[in-house]
């Protein structure tokens, strides 16, 4: 307790207390009349209530419910071979009807390139919700629409996303980087390819490298240049083992637009 020079005021109390710039303290005079009416619009523990323009989105609205909603997000991903899920090709009713009966329904599975798989996500913040047959049912659309709508937010993706591009004497690398997740997933399309090849082609052959999903890697092999396959083959292995979601550890190439495995030609007689 604090009291002034005379020692017979004490400065303890509340009411006697230095605010600072704290607004001065209200006090009631007259008890509350608890039989008065609510008022509705007055705040609740410091809750303001949203003014009645707010739109206030139902959860009818959400992706996962509505296909115009995730038709503007879903894209495709590469899986590594032997991925399980609920294979495209071979959705109908009877299928749709005995997912619906499991607690955990499984992803769509796409055939990809080189047996590798493809499954459709919707990216939210932090993860990805990858896209199963209770999806397929709640949309009410065809697989078709699906991949459609997947490839076309692909491609515009890819239209803008950048490149790295390195050369050290003959050799060159085109990789993608980019860290948006949709990296390995560019090779699914036809521009993409034909860039490459028109990049690297040329002379020689044109060697893929998918060993995480955030990264696409191409390297123009030239005649002469053996060592290069065996080096690209060892930087695949080392950032797929290193990678949280490794792809594949094979070296690909790309012959006539298509993406098949890489093979060493014999030897010259």
């Amino acid at each position: 307790m604090n009291r002034d020079e005379t020692g017979g005021t004490d400065y303890g109390r509340d009411d006697a207390r230095d605010l600072g710039d704290e607004p001065p303290a209200s006090y009631r005079d007259t008890a509350p009349d608890i039989l008065a009416p609510i008022d509705i619009s007055a705040p609740v523990s410091g809750h303001v209530p949203p003014p009645e323009s707010a739109h206030r989105p139902s959860i009818a609205e959400s992706p996962e419910h509505d296909w115009t909603a995730a038709s503007a997000l879903i894209v495709p991903l590469l899986r590594p071979v032997g991925t399980h899920g609920t294979n495209v090709t071979e959705i109908d009713a009877e299928a749709l009807a005995a997912e619906a009966t499991r607690s955990h329904s499984q992803p769509l599975l796409d055939e990809g390139p080189c047996d590798l798989a493809v499954v459709y996500a919707m990216p939210a913040t932090g993860f990805d919700v990858i896209v199963n047959a209770d999806h397929l049912m709640s949309w009410g659309v065809t697989v078709e629409a699906i991949q459609d709508a997947a490839m076309g937010n692909l491609a515009a993706w890819s239209a803008t996303a950048a490149w790295t591009d390195e050369v050290s004497g003959v050799r060159r690398l085109i990789s993608s980087d980019t860290g948006d997740g949709w990296d390995a997933a560019r090779i699914l399309l036809t521009e993409v390819r034909d860039k490459l090849v028109a990049e690297l082609g040329g002379d020689g052959r044109v060697l893929i490298g998918l060993p995480e999903r955030h990264l696409l890697i191409a390297g123009a092999l030239r005649p002469g240049d053996d060592d290069f396959a065996a080096l690209f083959g060892e930087f695949i292995v080392e950032s797929s083992g290193g990678a949280d979601e490794p792809i594949d550890r094979r070296v690909f190439e790309l012959v006539d637009g298509r993406l098949v495995e890489f093979a060493v030609l014999p030897a010259p007689a």
